[in-house]
């Protein structure tokens, strides 16, 4: 059976796959349309990504201002720290946080909905994830705020990693206030 556990911030929510293992194996149901509708999650995937990164690779924290992404994310091979920005005009949570570590151990997976930024840090080698997303990518709608900014004081395990690793593109992403007057610039009611 999946779980789904309600967090903080309306609408992410972690879920745990239904699994059965036996001597044979493991076989784990990451997605079920209408059992995932009938705990909140009204979610039609329209495409899926893989990623492998080198641990310390941060991406993010990204998000499109116009079709928007909801998305799924698991980890297969390793682990990372999965963050959540709540960029919902007029949310009670607007510019809160969610994060939680994914990984191959825990099996865990985070749902994500439209109106959020995203940004994860790899923190093992070689660690491979995959999302669904709600909406394909438009590079003409992505934006995003820099990892460390500091009005969100998001809890990076830093700790973990030697080094972050960020790509130019994600390094030259501006801060949250940047965005959100970005955002209201575009008549998006934050």
């Amino acid at each position: 059976m999946f779980t789904f556990e309600k967090t903080e911030i309306e609408g992410v929510i972690v879920v745990t796959p239904h699994m059965f293992g036996d001597e044979r194996g493991l076989l784990k149901k990451t997605y079920e349309k209408n059992i995932f509708a009938e705990n909140g999650i009204v979610f039609t995937a329209i495409e899926e990504l893989e990623t492998t990164s080198k641990k310390g690779v941060l991406r993010g924290i990204h998000m499109q201002t116009k079709h928007s992404q909801g998305k799924l994310m698991r980890v297969v091979r390793g682990a990372i720290y999965d963050v959540a920005v709540d960029m919902r005009p007029g949310s009670a949570t607007f510019g809160s946080w969610f994060g939680i570590t994914l990984s191959e151990e825990n099996k865990k997976m985070v749902y994500i909905p439209e109106g959020f930024a995203h940004g994860c840090l790899a923190l093992e080698e070689d660690t491979t994830f995959y999302y669904l997303c709600s909406q394909d990518y438009q590079p003409g709608f992505d934006t995003g705020i820099r990892w460390d900014d500091e009005t969100l004081h998001i809890s990076w395990p830093l700790d973990k990693i030697e080094k972050v690793i960020v790509s130019e593109k994600d390094g030259n992403l501006g801060s949250f206030l940047e965005l959100k007057k970005k955002l209201e610039g575009m008549g998006k009611n934050v």
